[in-house]
C-alpha cells in the first residue's frame, strides 16, 4: 500500500452459496444431488478500491447492490472468494450493533466484553466506561441484563461501545438510521468529531442528502460492479437518473365529486420537462373533472425529498382564492418563478377537496423533479448570501 493509503481492495469478488434444501431431512435425502439444490450468488465482482487516511467514502446502491458485503469485506468480517483486502490501523465496525453482546449479561458486563472485542484492554475500558455509559444515556440500567433492554438501548449501548475504541478507521452501516432523533444527531455529532481528528470513515447509508454532505468520495454499486467512483454529486446524480420513476399513491373519498388528470411539470412557457435548474421557474398543473356542480372545492399541491419529508404545501384556500362553482374540466396550475433547492429528486402530491374535510381525490408521488445545482452547501435549499467582513 501507498504511504496515505489505508485501505486496499484488490479485484475483491465474493460468492455466496444459497441451498434450497434448508432443512437436515431434505439435505440428507438430496446428498448425492446436492448441486441440483445449490445455486450461486455474486455479490461482488472485481472490485479494486485504494482508500487513502482522513478521508470519507461513502458506498450508495440499491438493496443487494454488495454495498454491506464490501463493508464486512473492509472490516475482516468476511473473506473474499477471490482477490485481497489490506487495512492498516485500528478500526472500529459499526455494522451489526451488539454482536458482541450477551444477552445474559448486564449492560456493564457487555461494556467490557464488546471492548475487549473490539481490542480494548481492561485497563483502557476503565477509562472509557463512564464516558460510554454518559453517551449511552442508560445509566439507570447498565447493571440490567440486556435482553431486558430495548431495541433502542441495545443500539446506544453498542454504538457507544464502538466509539470509544478511538479508531483509525471506522465503518458505518446504516447505524445512522436508527435510534431517536436526538441519538441521531449525537452520532452524526461523533462522526464529524472524527472527520475533524482526521480519521479514515467508510459509510454506507440509504440517505443521499447525508451521503452528499458527509463524503468527499462516494462509490455506486449496482449488482455487485462498481458503477462510480468519485465525486459525491456524481455519483448521487448518477443514481437518481437511474432511478427516477414515479410510484404514485392515489387516494379517493367514496363521493368522486372530483377527479384529478393529467399531472405533469413544466416549465414557464408550459413544455414539460423533468430535469431543473436552481432558482429555475417551474410548473405544477394537473386537469380536474367534474361531472356533476361542485360548489364546495380547492385545489393543493405539496413537494416532498426522498424520504417524503414535507418542503413546501399549499392550496387555494391557504392562498385565500374564492374558487366560482365547478363542472366539467379545468386546468389547476401552480407557478412558482423561483425554486431554490438543493441538488436532488422531489416528489410532488397533488389534491382536490373542499374546504373543510375529506379529499374528493389525492395522488401522492403524482410526478418528480430534478434540481441541478453547482453549490456544495449542505441543505434542503441554496441562498446565496451577502458576506460582509469588517473590522468591530
Amino acid at each position: 500500500m501507498g504511504s496515505d493509503t489505508v485501505i486496499r481492495v484488490d479485484d475483491v469478488s465474493k460468492r455466496f452459496v444459497i441451498r434450497k434444501d434448508n432443512s437436515l431431512k431434505e439435505r440428507l435425502v438430496n446428498a448425492r444431488r446436492s448441486k441440483e439444490h445449490r445455486e450461486e450468488f455474486w455479490a461482488l465482482r472485481n472490485v479494486s478500491l485504494d482508500i487513502q487516511s482522513g478521508h470519507t467514502l461513502g458506498l450508495i446502491g440499491h438493496n443487494g447492490s454488495g454495498k454491506s458485503t464490501l463493508l464486512k469485506l473492509i472490516g475482516g468480517i468476511l473473506t473474499p472468494t477471490s482477490g485481497f483486502v489490506e487495512r492498516r490501523g485500528r478500526l472500529a465496525a459499526l455494522l451489526e450493533l451488539g454482536a458482541g453482546f450477551h444477552p445474559d449479561l448486564t449492560g456493564r458486563e457487555n461494556v467490557y466484553l464488546n471492548a475487549s472485542i473490539l481490542g480494548l484492554t481492561r485497563k483502557q475500558t476503565d477509562l472509557y466506561f463512564d464516558s460510554i455509559v454518559d453517551f449511552a444515556g442508560i445509566e439507570p440500567f447498565i447493571d440490567t441484563q440486556v435482553k431486558f433492554y430495548s431495541s433502542g438501548m441495545y443500539i446506544r449501548l453498542a454504538f457507544a461501545v464502538a466509539v470509544h475504541v478511538d479508531p483509525e478507521i471506522l465503518l458505518v452501516d446504516e447505524v445512522l438510521a436508527v435510534g431517536d432523533e436526538p441519538f441521531q444527531r449525537k452520532c452524526l455529532d461523533r462522526i464529524k468529531q472524527f472527520q475533524h481528528d482526521g480519521r479514515t470513515i467508510v459509510l454506507v447509508t440509504h440517505s443521499l442528502e447525508q451521503v452528499r454532505q458527509m463524503c468527499d468520495r462516494v462509490v455506486l454499486l449496482e449488482s455487485g460492479i462498481v458503477v462510480v467512483d468519485g465525486e459525491p454529486s456524481d455519483a448521487v446524480r448518477h443514481f437518481r437518473e437511474q432511478n427516477s420513476e414515479v410510484d404514485s399513491i392515489e387516494q379517493a373519498s367514496q363521493r368522486h365529486d372530483i377527479v384529478i388528470e393529467k399531472v405533469r411539470i413544466t416549465d414557464s412557457t408550459g413544455v414539460p420537462r423533468t430535469v431543473f435548474d436552481s432558482h429555475h421557474p417551474l410548473t405544477i398543473a394537473y386537469d380536474i373533472v367534474a361531472e356533476a356542480t361542485v360548489d364546495d372545492w380547492a385545489a393543493g399541491v405539496a413537494i416532498t425529498d426522498g424520504s417524503g419529508m414535507l418542503l413546501y404545501g399549499t392550496n387555494t384556500v391557504l392562498q385565500r382564492r374564492d374558487l366560482e362553482p365547478i363542472r366539467g374540466t379545468r386546468t389547476i396550475r401552480f407557478d412558482f418563478d423561483d425554486l431554490p433547492l438543493s441538488e436532488g429528486q422531489y416528489f410532488v402530491t397533488v389534491a382536490v377537496h373542499p374546504a373543510h374535510g375529506m379529499d374528493y381525490h389525492r395522488i401522492d408521488r403524482a410526478a418528480s423533479f430534478q434540481i441541478r445545482s453547482g453549490s456544495t452547501d449542505p441543505g434542503v435549499i441554496t441562498l446565496t448570501p451577502k458576506i460582509d467582513i469588517s473590522d468591530g
